[in-house]
């Protein structure tokens, strides 16, 4: 009796010891990065690199927005960890908005080209005098999507004014096209409703148009607006953050982009 009483003492501690060492296990809790993303194509990229970041044990959590207000002020607030959405032209024009925010630029990734898209004409050629035209009502894209209609023929802007163009810089505008600017997540919703709009190319996937086949006139690869990866000022050196960059920059990445959107997302890197 006496040594089978032992026995039972001697699993029984056995057992603590093993639920203690579990219990230390489940205590060590991986790092969380939170990152905010357009759904397309961002979000998508994101989702390629969670299995690298998991090896350093870091999980990777995406928070998908369809604006491009929320970002920014969540990255700010600490509500998030980063953003991956916008480039760099926009993000300046955002800070200048709201000079109270600590943001930084930390990596570009990819180029998304904006294009011209219509469901009323097939070429470029074919817009008519007086046709109605949407394009974002943000003043950095809005100015790009100028740019790209000075670019198409189809009117000339004020000299030296750059992507700071406004409709009101359009100094030549030979077809009397009628501008509307609307938010630009809503832009391939007017395509019933206008003759041509200027898109993003990650709104278009989303509405599922394709870029290389859809657009009546894009950008090429030497468009300027690279897509960043933004953080707070200060936490650029983080190791979530420098695990994180590594992994956007793998071949793995590179490979997911051109693979997947076939020259309508250029890698930057």
């Amino acid at each position: 009796m006496k040594k089978l009483l032992t026995l039972v003492l001697a699993l029984t501690t056995l057992a603590l010891v093993g639920c203690g060492g579990g219990a230390d296990n489940a205590g060590k809790s991986e790092k969380v990065v939170k990152v905010g993303a357009s759904p397309v194509p961002h979000a998508e990229i994101l989702e390629v690199i969670k299995p690298e970041l998991e090896k350093d044990g870091i999980k990777l959590e995406i928070v998908e927005f369809n604006d491009y207000v929320q970002p920014n002020l969540a990255t700010n607030d600490k509500e998030i960890d980063a953003n991956f959405f916008q480039h760099e032209p926009y993000l300046k024009n955002f800070i200048t908005e709201h000079p109270e925010l600590k943001l930084a630029n930390v990596l570009g990734v990819h180029v998304e080209p904006m294009g011209i898209y219509s469901h009323k004409i097939k070429n470029i050629n074919e817009v008519k005098d007086g046709a109605q035209v949407s394009i974002p009502s943000d003043p950095t894209n809005g100015g790009r999507a100028l740019l790209l209609l000075e670019r198409a023929g189809l009117l000339k802007l004020k000299d030296g004014v750059g992507a700071a163009a406004t409709v009101q810089d359009v100094v030549d505008n030979p077809k009397k096209l009628v501008f509307k600017e609307i938010e630009a997540p809503q832009l391939p919703r007017t395509l019933d409703d206008v003759d041509i709009s200027v898109i993003n190319t990650n709104w278009a996937m989303q509405a599922d148009l394709v870029p290389t086949r859809d657009a009546l006139f894009m950008e090429d690869k030497t468009s300027p607006y690279v897509n960043i990866l933004v953080v707070r000022q200060g936490d650029e050196n983080r190791p979530e953050i420098q695990a994180l960059m590594k992994a956007l920059h793998s071949e793995a990445v590179k490979n997911f982009i051109n693979e997947k959107y076939k020259g309508a997302i250029i890698p930057a890197f």
